[in-house]
C-alpha cells in the first residue's frame, strides 16, 4: 500500500490569516490594488526624478568644470574730500590677466581631497575669419591630456580628433557651418589684442549648445598665450571633483588657502540647483503622502475586519487561543497586503518605465530617460511597504488581542 503523501501543513495563525483573506476578497482585493499602486508610483517617480535629474546635470557638466580658479577681481578706491574719511570702492573694468603662480595653485588643487582632474585654460575673446565670413569667437588654449579629463570633449567629437600641436584647432560644428569649413581646412584667428595667426581646423565638436559650438575655438595653450598676449600665464585653472555636490566645500577650501577666486558650478548655476532640489521635495512630499494614504488603507480594512470577526475571535480567545497568537494573525495580514503589493508594484513601476521610456523623446530623437532600475531602490521600497503593512495593522491587532472573549461571543 502506497503511503499518503505528505501535505504541508501552516502554522495556525498562517491559517487563520489566510482564511480572512480569502473571506474579505474584495476588501483584500481593493488593498492589494493600493500597495501595488503605491509601490509601483515610488519605483516609478523615484527613478524617473532620479534619471532626469542625472540628465540635466550632465548635460550642464558635460561642458563646463566643476570649479574654476581665476584671479580676484579688482577694486578702484575713489578718494573723498579731506573733510570725509569714507572711500568709494568700485568695480574696476576687468582686463585678461594671469593666475597668480598658476602652477602652485594647479598643485595645491590637485592635492585637495576630492579633486580628480585639474586642467590649465587660457580663454578670451576674438575673431574668426575665413574670407568674408567671420564670427566672434571664445578662444580656449589647452592642454588635451589634462582638458579631455575634466570636460570630456572627446564624447561630442564628431569628425577629426582632439589633439592639439603648433597652430591647430578643434572647432563647434555651428562654427563650421557658418564659415564653410571642415577638417583640413584653415580659418584666421583675430584675438581682441589685435594678434592674428592662420590655423588648421582638426576637429569638429558638438556639445549639445548651438551657443558653445558656435564660439569655441580649441587651440593649445601656448599658442592662445601668444594670441592673447598673457605669455606664460592662464586665465583659469579648471578642475574636476568626484563629488559634484561636494564643489562648494572644495572651492570654499581652495578660496581660503590660495587667496584666488575660486567659484564652483553650484554658484554658476545656482537657479539649476534650486530647481534640482525642488524637484526631490516634490518627490519626498509626493511619496510620503503614498506612503500614509496605503498604511490608513490597511489599517482601515483591518479595523473593519476585526469589527466583522469579533465573535470569531471570541471563540478562539475562549478555545484558549493567547492573545499574542490573536494579534499575529491581523499582523500577518498586514505583511502579507505589504509584500504581494510590492512585488506586484515593483513589476508594474518597471512595466511603466518601460513604456514611457519609449514614448518620451528629447528633440533630437534620443530617450528622454533610460528605464535602468535600481535594485537597491526596489528593495527599499518593497520593504517599506511590508514595514507600513505591519505598523498599520498594529493597532487592529491590539484591539482584537484586547477583546474579551465573553463580550466579543454575546455580540
Amino acid at each position: 500500500m502506497a503511503p499518503a503523501p505528505m501535505r504541508l501543513r501552516l502554522p495556525f495563525e498562517w491559517l487563520i490569516a489566510l482564511r480572512y483573506l480569502r473571506e474579505g476578497r474584495l476588501q483584500t482585493v481593493l488593498i492589494l490594488a493600493g500597495v501595488t499602486g503605491g509601490v509601483a508610483v515610488i519605483i516609478f517617480l523615484s527613478t524617473l526624478i532620479d534619471q532626469l535629474q542625472a540628465s540635466i546635470v550632465e548635460r550642464t557638466l558635460g561642458s563646463q568644470p566643476h570649479v574654476v580658479i581665476r584671479p580676484p577681481e579688482e577694486l578702484n578706491l575713489h578718494a573723498l574730500p579731506a573733510s570725509q574719511t569714507a572711500a568709494i570702492v568700485q568695480p574696476r573694468a576687468q582686463r585678461l590677466r594671469s593666475v597668480d603662480q598658476w602652477e602652485s595653485a594647479m598643485r595645491l588643487a590637485a592635492a585637495t581631497p576630492g579633486v580628480v582632474a585639474v586642467s590649465p585654460l587660457v580663454s578670451g575673446a576674438g575673431f574668426a575669419l575665413r574670407g568674408s565670413a567671420s564670427r566672434t569667437i571664445a578662444l580656449m588654449g589647452v592642454d588635451p591630456e589634462s582638458y579631455r579629463r575634466v570636460v570630456h570633449v572627446d564624447r561630442h567629437l564628431v569628425r577629426g580628433r582632439f589633439e592639439l600641436a603648433g597652430a591647430e584647432a578643434v572647432i563647434g560644428v555651428e562654427l563650421a557651418r557658418d564659415l564653410g569649413v571642415g577638417v583640413g581646412d584653415k580659418i584666421r584667428v583675430l584675438s581682441a589684442e589685435q594678434r592674428d595667426d592662420l590655423l588648421t581646423v582638426v576637429g569638429l565638436f558638438d556639445i549639445g549648445n548651438r551657443d558653445l559650438n558656435r564660439r569655441w575655438v580649441f587651440t593649445t595653450v601656448k599658442l592662445a598665450q601668444s594670441l592673447l598676449d598673457l605669455p606664460g600665464g592662464v586665465s583659469s585653472v579648471d578642475l574636476t571633483v568626484d563629488d559634484i555636490f561636494a564643489a562648494d566645500a572644495v572651492a570654499a577650501r581652495l578660496r581660503a588657502q590660495t587667496g584666488l577666486n575660486a567659484e564652483s558650478w553650484m554658484q554658476t548655476n545656482a537657479q539649476l540647483l534650486a530647481a534640482l532640489r525642488n524637484q526631490s521635495v516634490s518627490n519626498t512630499l509626493i511619496r510620503s503622502f503614498v506612503v500614509v494614504i496605503v498604511a490608513v488603507g490597511i489599517a482601515s480594512v483591518l479595523v473593519v475586519s476585526v469589527v466583522q470577526k469579533q465573535r470569531e475571535i471570541g471563540i478562539l480567545r475562549a478555545m484558549g487561543t493567547s492573545p499574542g497568537r490573536i494579534m499575529l494573525v491581523f499582523l500577518l495580514q498586514g505583511g502579507i497586503y505589504g509584500l504581494l503589493g510590492s512585488l506586484m508594484g515593483a513589476g508594474l513601476g518597471v512595466g511603466l518605465l518601460g513604456f514611457f521610456s519609449t514614448v518620451y523623446r528629447n528633440a533630437d530623437g534620443s530617450a528622454l530617460f533610460v528605464a535602468q532600475i535600481d535594485p537597491a531602490l526596489v528593495a527599499r521600497v518593497c520593504a517599506l511597504a511590508v514595514v507600513v503593512g505591519l505598523l498599520a495593522a498594529a493597532l487592529p491587532s491590539r484591539r482584537a488581542a484586547r477583546m474579551d472573549p465573553v463580550q466579543a461571543i454575546r455580540m
